[in-house]
């Protein structure tokens, strides 16, 4: 390493451009994150990914798959009026 180094030329902040993802720290209960850590191993898919897929659903009902028990209350609701 040189003596002295030059930082005329230096910027200040983040070296790296943003990519649309932050770090942060959470804590999640036990269960929760082993069950998200077996879902990623039969899915091959990483467990914070599949996280991140269920707060996106949560967040907008609209685009979450239809369930088996949505489906069960709209024929039920379909049937009543019929």
């Amino acid at each position: 390493m040189k003596d002295e180094c030059d930082f005329s030329n230096g910027k200040r902040g983040a070296m790296l451009e943003p990519t649309g993802k932050t770090r942060i720290t959470i804590f999640l209960d036990d269960d929760i994150l082993t069950a998200f850590k077996e879902r990623a191993a039969a899915s091959g898919k990483g467990y914070q990914t599949l996280i991140n897929e269920t707060l996106r659903i949560s967040l907008s009902p609209e685009s979450a798959p239809v369930t088996a028990e949505t489906l069960r209350k709209i024929l039920h609701e379909e049937l009543q009026a019929a």
